[in-house]
């Protein structure tokens, strides 16, 4: 197992990778390449990460600069740029024993230009102050240098959701419960030790009671350090149009916006199981993790969901000179749109009885694979993502769209500006883009 000094002391130029690497300490919300990376970790080793919980926390929170508290990167071995990163999730964990979520709106004064990156003190005007937490409710978050509330956010509609031992579902609470969480909110939110955020359970909300919910956890946040600093929320093509002329001193230009690897998906197929692929843009690839939810219907309309702490077990392999722009994901069958499902022996053989009845022989073979796609909004977002399906697999566009109506959907990540093209792609087509062998190792065949 990796102690804490072979972490700390590893960089993304060490000449041996590293087995395990154990992550638990956090960005303060940006993600910058010239920043040392732990690890590295070897080709085929694994990351163990404890993650903090994303969204709400740190948005009451402006010292971190960029809406999640995501995990410090950690650097593969051999990994350069213009490779992939093979990211298997082997395991996920959630520790908190409950949250509170729904949704908000920003507060004019407290922040500049961006609530989720620039956040500043009404009273005294200090850029990303340190707080205080003075009590319970959405008055509670002080500026430490003068007191005035200093909070970019408060919410509109909101709930405070409790856990059962295993996991499995939640409920939401009456007031005097929700209080009574938010007296504990650091235990019941199980806040890693090296946290910063202000848990959001402070806030006691209670518009929801007694709401049941299936719990089923995946990581808003996997992916890859971009090649410019950027806020780690931002690291995608919806959010990051916020980055675009901003006046704080992470804004950027339209065409900077091309160096994000979109690990902000908030894809709830992103789960314990699945396979990712990631671009790498910069030396090492830089992998870091959070925003872990422990639910969230398709899209996640409120704009936000049950954010947790958890654990991580990832395994990671580089696929070496293999650019892509933005990530695909191979999800566990069940998640699957029903027609992208693998076919089986069954349907293949009534479907041969057709073919061979109008003098065809032969079937295409064809496994399913999802390519996401972001943009400013959801047709931005499709135009995207059927782009980089098409490049990836030497397909037109037009093919690209036949197939995902016939064979898979177009499913939302994240509104406004997340989206997965998923259909059955042949399996030549894997195989001359180097997928056959993981799309089989997934899905049999």
């Amino acid at each position: 197992m990796t102690t804490q000094l072979q972490r700390e002391a590893g960089s993304a130029n060490s000449a041996i990778g590293l087995e395990t690497v154990i992550v638990d300490r956090y960005v303060n919300g940006i993600l910058d390449p010239a920043r040392p990376m732990l690890g590295p970790v070897r080709d085929g080793g694994h990351i163990l990460a404890h993650t903090a919980p994303g969204c709400w926390g740190p948005m009451i929170t402006p010292a971190i600069r960029g809406g999640h508290e995501v995990t410090l990167p950690v650097a593969v071995e051999g990994a350069e740029v213009g490779d992939a990163i093979v990211i298997r999730i082997q395991k996920i964990e959630v520790t908190s024993l409950a949250t509170a979520s729904g949704t908000g709106e920003a507060i004019a004064g407290r922040f500049l230009g961006d609530p989720f990156v620039a956040g500043r003190c009404p009273q005294c005007q200090t850029l990303y102050p340190e707080t205080v937490a003075c009590g319970i409710g959405q008055t509670a978050i002080r500026c430490a240098a003068c007191g005035a509330e200093a909070s970019p956010f408060k919410m509109t509609n909101a709930y405070t959701m409790a856990f059962d031992a295993e996991r499995s579902v939640g409920v939401t609470l009456p007031a005097e419960a929700a209080e009574a969480i938010a007296r504990d909110a650091g235990r019941y939110a199980a806040l890693p030790e090296h946290s910063v955020q202000n848990p959001i359970l402070l806030y006691a909300p209670h518009d929801l009671v007694g709401v049941v919910a299936r719990l089923r956890p995946f990581l808003g946040q996997l992916g890859t350090t971009p090649a410019i600093p950027m806020p780690d929320s931002h690291n995608a093509g919806d959010f990051g149009q916020f980055l675009i002329g901003a006046p704080h001193e992470y804004g950027i230009t339209a065409e900077q916006l091309q160096h994000r690897t979109d690990g902000h998906m908030d894809i709830d197929a992103v789960r314990a199981g699945a396979i990712l692929i990631c671009p790498v843009k910069v030396t090492g690839g830089g992998i870091y993790v959070g925003d872990m939810h422990g639910l969230q219907g398709d899209g996640e309309i409120a704009g936000h969901t049950c954010d947790v702490a958890g654990k991580v077990t990832l395994q990671v392999h580089v696929l070496k000179n293999w650019p892509i722009d933005g990530p695909i994901l191979f999800p566990v069958t069940e998640d699957l749109p029903y027609l992208a499902r693998p076919l089986s022996p069954e349907e293949r053989t009534r479907a041969l009885a057709v073919a061979r009845s109008f003098g065809l022989e032969k079937l295409e073979e064809s496994l399913p694979i999802s390519v996401i796609g972001t943009g400013a909004d959801l047709n931005a977002a499709t135009e995207n993502g059927l782009q980089r399906a098409a490049d990836l697999l030497d397909m037109s566009v037009a093919e690209v769209k036949n197939r995902a109506t016939m064979t898979g959907a177009i499913e939302i990540g994240r509104h406004p500006g997340v989206i997965q093209v998923t259909f059955r792609a042949p399996l030549d087509r894997l195989e001359r883009c180097g997928l056959l062998e993981i799309a089989q190792g997934q899905y049999g065949g």
